[in-house]
C-alpha cells in the first residue's frame, strides 16, 4: 500500500470536493470544516494551504490520488513548541490503515520541518477509528475532557492525544 503526503494542488479539486463533500467526514471536524463542501469552498481551501511556506497541509496520497487531507497547526505564545494535527480519509479508504499511515509521514515531518516538542490531536469522543488510529502511530491519551464539544446539536468529550519529540 503507497500512501504519501504531497501538497494539495488545484488538480486535486475534484477528488477533494468529491470526497470530502461528506457529513459522516464533516460529523467529525470543526466547523470550519465546510458542509457541502463546494467548487468554491475547495478552491479556496487549496488556495490557502498551497500559500503556506513550509507546507502544513498536505493531501493524503493513495495510488496517486489524493483521498484525504492531513495537517500540523503550529502553536503561539507559551504553546508554541507544540502543534495540532487535524485530517480526515474519504470514507470509502476507511479501516485500511491509511490514517495511521499518513500520521506517521506528517509527524516525521513536523519534527523535522518546525521547532516542536509535541504534536497534539483532539478527536470527537465519539470517533474510536481516529483515536486507534493515533495510538497505533504511537500517540498517548493525555486527557478526556467530558462534553466540550457541540457537534449538530450533541454535546461529546474532547480527547487529547499527544507525542513527543524524543
Amino acid at each position: 500500500m503507497e500512501i504519501n503526503l504531497r501538497p494539495w494542488n488545484i488538480s486535486d479539486l475534484d477528488n477533494l470536493v468529491k470526497f470530502g463533500n461528506n457529513f459522516k467526514i464533516a460529523s467529525n471536524l470543526t466547523d470550519t470544516f465546510p458542509y457541502p463542501l463546494t467548487y468554491e469552498a475547495g478552491t479556496n481551501f487549496i488556495t490557502k494551504v498551497s500559500a503556506d511556506s513550509p507546507a502544513k497541509v498536505f493531501a493524503v496520497v493513495f495510488n496517486g490520488d489524493a483521498i484525504g487531507s492531513i495537517g500540523l497547526f503550529p502553536q503561539s505564545d507559551i504553546f508554541k513548541k507544540n502543534a495540532e494535527l487535524g485530517y480526515w480519509i474519504a470514507e470509502p479508504y476507511w479501516g485500511k490503515g491509511i490514517a495511521t499511515k499518513a500520521i506517521l509521514l506528517i509527524v516525521d515531518y513536523g519534527f523535522k520541518t518546525f521547532d516542536l516538542t509535541r504534536i497534539f490531536a483532539r478527536p470527537f469522543g465519539s470517533n474510536r477509528a481516529s483515536a486507534k488510529a493515533l495510538e497505533k502511530a504511537g500517540f498517548s491519551l493525555e486527557a478526556r475532557l467530558k462534553n466540550t464539544i457541540f457537534k449538530n446539536g450533541v454535546f461529546q468529550d474532547e480527547l487529547i492525544f499527544g507525542i513527543l519529540n524524543h
